[in-house]
């Protein structure tokens, strides 16, 4: 405990007090607040003497607080400024004591309960601060894993978004499905590069805009041209980019039309066989605003599912020991060699998909994982 006091004989009487209570305290003593500051971050509990040689009021108690905001703080006051104690207890104090109105116990009592008190007051501070991260985690969930919008008799869409391991919070990967008409269906994926506090707000804004611009019937070509607009104005730093993916599928005709903007090309599943869609790459957005990327037309089989997917899918390692990455052709070769099993999982395919991975990789992936798993309506997989 330190004790702020400039009158000697105050400050012998508050050292008698312990001694007599038998209080388990470490006792040391500044006589002003210049040489309080230096001591205050080495301590547990600070008892304050509101009338001090440099400050005067509560001033003392405002300077304790900016020098160390988690250390308790008793004050003492006299017997005509006890107003000035409860106000003090107003604006940050555990408590306050008057002078020769307290004995040893008392005293030790206050300071021992002001401690506990303090530490009571951070933990619910902390308890407050991880529930409004959940909510805000909530909240970017609802805005990066929305609800397709799909018409009765429409597609099967099957998503799963997994975190990476070192974030409790959602990272910047994003995903939308919207089903336009009975024959067409688009199909977002994307991943703002990063993992701070910017990349899921920028990923919700991303896909917010896309779902606003497919509904709104902007022709394809126009769409990654307006998104790679919004990432530029919403985006904090230049050093912020997005790969997405895009996908227009006519059910009718079986055909998909794909844009890529450094993102990993989907999949096509067929029966057993996987296949890797041969998409003309494109840059990602945000680093030279204006480039074209253009459309692959790509023809499905009858009986046809489409596997989209972020890069923390394929970035994992291909063994527990390390080496070399999984990629796409890990991928591939997981499901074809798999196709029994992940034929009688199939409405939860992205999950055992995922799971066989993190097995490869020894363990859980770092990065976030977004996978969206489309099929027609009727299809098993």
């Amino acid at each position: 405990m330190l004790l702020v006091e400039d009158d000697p004989g105050d400050a012998f009487l508050v050292q008698e007090l312990l001694t007599e209570a038998g209080a388990q305290v470490d006792l040391e003593v500044a006589t002003d607040m210049a040489s309080a500051r230096v001591r205050i971050d080495s301590v547990h509990c600070v008892l304050l003497d509101l009338g001090l040689p440099d400050t005067t009021g509560l001033g003392g108690l405002q300077q304790v607080l900016q020098v160390n905001q988690n250390v308790a703080v008793c004050v003492l006051t006299g017997l005509h400024d006890e107003h000035l104690g409860m106000e003090a207890v107003a604006q940050g104090a555990q408590d306050y004591l008057v002078k020769g109105q307290v004995d040893g116990v008392l005293l030790s009592r206050a300071l021992r309960y002001a401690v506990e008190r303090k530490r009571a007051d951070d933990n619910a501070r902390r308890l407050r601060e991880v529930e409004l991260q959940q909510a805000e985690s909530s909240r970017l969930e609802r805005g990066l894993l929305p609800k397709p919008v799909l018409r009765e008799g429409g597609p099967s869409v099957r998503p799963l978004y997994r975190p990476g391991r070192h974030r409790a919070l959602l990272g910047g990967d994003f995903f939308d499905v919207v089903q336009t008409s009975p024959d067409i269906v688009h199909v977002l994926i994307g991943d703002v590069c990063g993992h701070g506090v910017d990349e899921a707000p920028l990923g919700v804004a991303l896909r917010v805009a896309w779902r606003a611009l497919i509904l709104a019937g902007v022709p394809d070509s126009a769409v990654l041209p307006s998104l790679e607009e919004v990432l530029v104005v919403e985006r904090r730093s230049e050093e912020l980019f997005a790969t997405v993916a895009t996908v227009t599928i006519d059910l009718a005709a079986r055909t998909a039309s794909m844009r890529l903007a450094g993102h990993p090309p989907p999949l096509v599943i067929t029966g057993s066989a996987v296949r890797q869609c041969e998409v003309k790459p494109g840059l990602v957005l945000g680093v030279l605003p204006g480039i074209d990327r253009p459309a692959t037309q790509v023809q499905l089989d009858e009986e046809w599912a489409l596997l989209m997917y972020t890069d923390g899918l394929i970035e994992g390692w291909a063994t527990p020991a390390g080496g070399d990455r999984l990629g796409v052709e890990g991928v591939c070769e997981i499901l074809s060699g798999h196709s029994e099993a992940w034929a009688q999982v199939a409405p939860e395919l992205p999950a055992w998909l995922v799971s066989e991975v993190e097995e490869r990789n020894g363990g859980a992936l770092a990065d976030d994982v977004a996978v969206v798993l489309i099929s027609p309506a009727g299809v098993s997989r």
